[in-house]
C-alpha cells in the first residue's frame, strides 16, 4: 500500500511518517512540500522521493495521503486527493472555518473515498478504557466533565491567523471537545467562552477558558492555554474529569511517564506510554486495507469538534453564549 504525505509544515507529519514505514506493507511513496528545503530535508531523513507538485504525488498510485499543511490550505491539499480517488487523514482542526470543512466532506463522499480526521487522543489506551467504562454504565449518567489541553505557544505559522485560523482556542480546543462528544454520545448546544493574549508576543489568542453545554443536559469546562512555557517538561497535557451520578473518573492521558531530574537538563519527563499516532496512521492504513468509505474517526467528527472551537471566538466577541448551529 502507497501513502503520500502533504507537507511537513505540522510538526506532527514526522511522527506520521515514521508511523508508516514501521507498518508491514506500507510504503512512504513520497513527500509533497511547496518549501523544497523542508520537504528534500525530510524526503532524505526518511528515505522516500520529493514532490514540488502535489498533483504529481497524488498520480502515484497512492491508496492513502496524510495532509499535515497549514491548516488553511487543508481544504486544497484534501479536494485534490478526493478528486483523484484517494483516501484522506487530515491532521486537525480540520480547516479554519465550517463551510470549507463542509466541503471537504462532500468531497470525499461523492468520491467514495475516506475523509479521517487526525485525533490520535482517540488512540490512548486511558482515554479507550474511559470510554468503555462510560458505555458499560459504570460512572452512571455523566452530569459534568472538566478538561485540559495546556501547551506552548508553537510559534511560526500557527501565529498567523491567516493560514492556522487562530490561536489557542482552534488549536487546543478540537482535540478534548472530540473525546467529550465521544463519551457523551451527544452534540454542543452552547459555548460561552472568555479568550485572551496574555503570553505572547505575537497578537494572537493563546489562552481560553470555554463552559460547554451538550444537549443531553452535560456541563463540561476545557482549558485550552497555551500556558506551557519554553522550559516546561512536555509540549502539553490532556487531561478529563469525568462525574458521573455513581463515580467520578480522572484521565491523564500523558501520564505515563517517568519524572526524571539531572543537573544537566532539570526536570523532564520521560514519555513510556502510548504512541497515539502510531495508533491513528495503524487505524487509517488498516481502514484502506478493509475497503472502507467511513473512517473511524470521521470528517464530520473534525467538523463537529471546530464549531465548538469557532463557536468560542464568537462568544468571547459577543460576550454572550453561542451556539455551533448558528455557524
Amino acid at each position: 500500500m502507497k501513502i503520500g504525505i502533504a507537507s511537513f509544515a505540522h510538526m506532527h507529519a514526522y511522527s506520521y511518517a515514521k508511523a508508516l514505514i514501521q507498518l508491514e506493507g506500507v510504503e512512504l511513496a513520497g513527500i509533497y512540500d511547496p518549501d523544497e528545503q523542508r520537504g528534500q530535508k525530510f524526503a532524505g531523513i526518511l528515505g522516500t522521493s520529493y514532490y514540488s507538485n502535489y498533483a504529481e504525488l497524488l498520480s502515484q498510485g497512492l491508496s492513502g495521503i496524510i495532509v499535515t499543511s497549514e491548516n488553511a490550505n487543508h481544504k486544497e491539499h484534501v479536494l485534490a486527493a478526493a478528486k483523484a480517488g484517494v483516501h484522506v487523514l487530515c491532521e486537525k482542526p480540520i480547516s479554519t472555518n465550517a463551510a470549507d470543512a463542509r466541503d471537504m466532506i462532500e468531497a470525499c463522499k461523492a468520491a467514495g473515498v475516506m475523509l479521517q480526521t487526525a485525533f490520535p487522543v482517540r488512540y490512548n489506551r486511558s482515554v479507550i478504557r474511559a470510554k468503555q467504562m462510560i458505555d458499560e454504565g459504570k460512572l452512571g449518567r455523566i452530569l459534568a466533565m472538566k478538561g485540559t489541553n495546556r501547551g506552548q505557544n508553537p510559534g511560526g505559522w500557527f501565529v498567523d491567523p491567516a493560514l492556522s485560523g487562530g490561536g489557542a482556542v482552534i488549536d487546543h480546543t478540537v482535540h478534548v471537545a472530540d473525546i467529550m462528544r465521544w463519551f457523551t454520545g451527544a452534540e454542543v448546544k452552547e459555548v460561552y467562552a472568555e479568550i485572551g493574549q496574555l503570553m505572547s508576543a505575537a497578537p494572537i489568542d493563546d489562552c481560553g477558558i470555554l463552559s460547554i453545554e451538550f444537549d443531553n443536559g452535560v456541563f463540561a469546562t476545557l482549558d485550552c492555554s497555551w500556558s506551557r512555557n519554553p522550559s516546561f517538561p512536555t509540549w502539553g497535557d490532556v487531561t478529563l474529569e469525568i462525574v458521573g451520578t455513581a463515580g467520578t473518573l480522572t484521565i491523564d492521558a500523558f501520564g505515563q511517564k517517568l519524572n526524571v531530574f539531572s543537573e544537566e537538563r532539570g526536570y523532564r519527563h520521560h514519555f513510556w506510554g502510548d504512541d497515539m499516532d502510531f495508533g491513528l496512521v495503524r487505524d487509517f492504513v488498516v481502514s484502506i486495507a478493509e475497503g472502507k468509505t467511513e473512517a473511524n474517526v470521521t470528517g464530520v467528527d473534525g467538523l463537529k469538534a471546530l464549531e465548538v472551537a469557532l463557536a468560542a471566538y464568537r462568544s468571547a466577541e459577543r460576550l454572550a453564549a453561542v451556539s455551533p448551529a448558528e455557524l
